[in-house]
């Protein structure tokens, strides 16, 4: 499942943060990435150690526990230290896969990739090129989306960037360890969700919500990986 995730950053919170990342050192990406990554990997970065890292990674992380939409679409367990990539004069990212497990800098702890995703910073008029191309059974799908936006999509998939061949492309991008595992559950537990909650606005005390709301959480109950 690909899911857009709208506004989780106002545009204000999107001006101070650029104005943070646009000061900071970025170094070449390729410095992050493993053996077979780095071949197709042409973009630059900004190190975990670099405050500005810390101080917007700190805001999209507060963000994310306030947006209904991605905490019902991801069921958070564990999320990863956002990071952030800058692509512009024809960078791009070829075709890969993430790492399934990613250590959590400064701690023994690990995160498994079960979602990824990427927040943009740069309005889609800002540069060409840029879309990130995720591939499933059912073809290719593109995401470019407005700053402050995030795009979700499963950690297995192939994906890639395209070339910037105009302006600059900034994001952020991280892991997610979902309290479901599998994709296709987390899928119909959205589903099942976004119907409890639109039943709840379009018949309020409709005796089906409790019941409905019971087989979420039993569901939940069978599923979730603690």
């Amino acid at each position: 499942m690909m899911l857009r995730v709208p506004q989780v950053l106002s545009p204000e919170q999107v001006r101070q943060c650029r104005q943070l990342l646009e000061a900071a050192d970025w170094s070449d990406g390729r410095a992050t990435a493993g053996h077979l990554a780095a071949k197709v990997k042409d973009n630059q970065q900004l190190g975990d150690d670099q405050p500005a890292a810390r101080q917007v990674g700190d805001l999209i992380l507060q963000a994310l526990g306030q947006h209904p939409l991605f905490m019902s679409a991801a069921l958070p367990l564990k999320v990863l230290p956002p990071r952030f990539n800058r692509y512009q004069g024809g960078g791009q990212y070829g075709a890969h896969v993430d790492a399934a497990i990613f250590s959590v800098p400064g701690t023994p702890h690990r995160i498994r990739s079960d979602l990824s995703a990427t927040l943009f910073f740069s309005e889609p008029n800002e540069y060409e090129g840029g879309e990130l191309t995720v591939q499933d059974s059912f073809g290719q799908h593109s995401a470019k989306l407005a700053a402050g936006d995030l795009v979700l999509y499963p950690g297995t998939s192939l994906h890639h960037v395209t070339p910037v061949t105009r302006g600059v492309r900034l994001a952020s991008f991280f892991w997610i360890q979902s309290l479901v595992r599998d994709d296709s559950q987390r899928a119909l537990m959205l589903e099942l969700d976004t119907a409890i909650q639109q039943l709840a606005r379009d018949a309020p005390g409709h005796p089906s919500l409790d019941k409905l709301t019971g087989v979420y959480h039993n569901l939940l109950r069978q599923w979730a990986n603690t």
